[in-house]
């Protein structure tokens, strides 16, 4: 990447025991977004919590990104988490 990033991060915690489910959810909606990311990463933690973190350089924080959507209410035990960071040098 050539200057500046936008990194948007999206975290959910599973229904106990289907973490790998929602696992696989995030993986199939993050190939699905409406522009491609110049990087994107698929990360999980203990409590069944899945991480997806997108970057789009050249992007502004404030630019409309295509982000992930809520997974259905059955499937995570809260709302999703959602931030935005921009890259630093």
């Amino acid at each position: 990447m050539s200057g500046p990033a936008i990194v948007l991060m999206w975290e959910a915690r599973a229904v106990e025991g289907r973490g790998a489910e929602l696992l696989e959810w995030a993986r199939a909606r993050s190939a699905e977004l409406s522009r491609e990311p110049a990087r994107r990463e698929l990360l999980r933690a203990p409590q069944d919590r899945v991480l997806v973190m997108t970057w789009w350089p050249d992007a502004s924080y404030g630019d409309d990104l295509p982000e992930l959507p809520e997974p259905d209410a059955d499937l995570i035990t809260r709302a999703v988490h959602r931030w935005r960071f921009e890259a630093v040098e």
